[in-house]
């Protein structure tokens, strides 16, 4: 079984996508993987990429988008950030960057190649893991026909299969899409309240676990 200490210490020092990269040009910034976890770790949020506040912080979600994730999971910044409890895996560990539109590039995949099968190896306790958007959802899922929103409207089946850990499915809790949430209302009253009862059980049952 892969230590999930040694990995993250391995993918922290990783300069593929500098130095070698495999698809596409090179990391237009400095590699900064940002990871989150331990061994002990319950939930895992399985996200996109690092945003550019991320970036130059260090720190996971340490943007609006971070506000808005906790608020759905119903947790404190304290809470979100305990290792012991939570796992942050992006599917790209560094920021990849702007495209033309000032929009955040794709996630590398040379991370998810290298690293994640890895990651994951080193978190025997998982009880749920969140798939953050369409690329952790096609990992994690398979490519689905119906897209993200297809995915994510699958939530209650999804929770229901016999998998461990099991995954629920969500979109990204961008700015960006306050679109996407207005046109479905159904996420924040039918899917919110269960992912908040969730959460409370998996990170919120008993003192936190030794790291």
């Amino acid at each position: 079984m892969s230590d999930f200490a040694e990995s993250a210490a391995a993918i922290r020092a990783c300069r593929l996508c500098a130095e070698a990269p495999r698809h596409g040009p090179p990391l237009p910034v400095a590699p900064r993987p940002i990871v989150q976890g331990s061994a002990t770790a319950r939930l895992c949020i399985a996200s996109q990429a690092p945003g550019h506040r991320a970036w130059r912080s260090g720190i996971p979600f340490q943007d609006p988008s971070g506000h808005r994730l906790r608020a759905w999971l119903g947790l404190d910044a304290a809470t979100f950030y305990d290792s012991a409890w939570i796992a942050i895996l992006p599917m790209g560990a560094c920021f990849p960057g702007h495209d033309a539109k000032g929009g955040d590039l794709p996630p590398r995949r040379e991370c998810a190649e290298t690293w994640r099968a890895r990651l994951l190896a080193g978190l025997p306790d998982l009880d749920l893991i969140l798939v953050i958007g369409l690329y952790a959802q096609d990992w994690h899922l398979g490519r689905s026909p119906d897209g993200l929103t297809g995915t994510v409207a699958r939530w209650r089946a999804l929770l229901a299969e016999p998998r461990r850990p099991r995954v629920l499915p969500l979109p990204h809790p961008s700015w960006r899409n306050g679109g996407w949430l207005r046109r479905h209302p159904w996420f924040e009253a039918e899917l919110l309240p269960v992912l908040r009862r969730k959460v409370a059980r998996v990170v919120g049952d008993g003192p936190a676990p030794a790291a």
